[in-house]
């Protein structure tokens, strides 16, 4: 049983007292998560475009960039992958994200309660359909304006000491990877979809918030094109959804030319 399956279980084993409260929590996401949107900025017939992913894992989504249209300085952290031709990012709980498992007790508490997160970067070389050949991927298109803009928003998650880069936590959980440390808290109406909406609706998109990545995926194929769909693709579960899954590695292999950063 993997690690996301592992954490369905045990919430079949909440203590009946604490049901209420997520099912209360799903109904308040349902309306306070939503932020204002932003005006979608599809390029024009002269407009550059640049095109970006969102990959679908078990309960979390991911956002890949071309790390060769980041504007130059924007995000210090994305040169610690020089060899990478995209880059995949994805923000969570800390202490889930990086595998740090805290039981049922613990699920509740990032849930309910504000709790630190980090931001996960992997670096990969050549397509990203078939780096993420496990997972659906979907093709979205951005204005070079509204790229910026999802940069911006990307860069503004790390958390940094002064101009420095922010320093990684540690490896990631697969291929050529790092975690590392985030600004803002994760709780109840900032989980790891929704963080991932709201950096899709920053670059223009019209995106709502989403606390499943099925809810997500959804919107994203509307305005967007598969270029993804893994075989014997599971039903999507519900049961757990605040938390994204440790990807299995066998499925996101490190190419053998791409260095892991030092």
């Amino acid at each position: 049983m993997n690690w996301y399956r592992t954490v369905a279980s045990r919430a079949q084993r909440i203590h009946p007292i604490a049901r209420p409260v997520l099912l209360a929590g799903f109904v308040l996401l349902s309306w306070a998560c939503a932020e204002p949107r932003v005006n979608p900025s599809s390029p024009g017939h002269d407009e550059p475009a640049v095109v970006i992913y969102l990959v679908a894992h078990e309960g979390h989504t991911g956002i890949v960039v071309p790390r060769a249209e980041i504007p130059a300085g924007s995000w210090p952290e994305s040169r610690d992958f020089p060899r990478a031709d995209f880059l995949e990012v994805g923000w969570g709980d800390r202490d889930f994200y990086m595998g740090r498992d805290q039981g049922v007790w613990g699920t509740l508490k990032a849930a309910l309660w504000p709790t630190p997160s980090v931001v996960h970067v992997v670096g990969i070389r050549g397509s990203v359909a078939q780096y993420f050949r496990a997972s659906e991927v979907v093709e979205l298109t951005l204005s070079q304006e509204g790229f910026d803009r999802l940069v911006r928003y990307i860069s503004d998650a790390f958390e940094r000491t002064g101009a420095a880069p922010a320093a990684s936590l540690g490896p990631g959980l697969y291929g050529v990877s790092r975690f590392y440390p985030a600004r803002e808290s994760f709780h109840l109406f900032r989980t790891c979809n929704v963080w991932t909406a709201r950096a899709l609706r920053a670059g223009g998109l019209s995106i709502d918030d989403s606390i499943t990545s099925e809810g997500l995926m959804s919107q994203a194929r509307k305005i967007g094109k598969v270029v993804n769909t893994p075989p014997n693709h599971p039903e999507l579960s519900y049961i757990n959804p605040w938390f994204p899954l440790q990807s299995r590695a066998k499925e996101c292999p490190a190419p053998n030319d791409l260095e892991v950063p030092s």
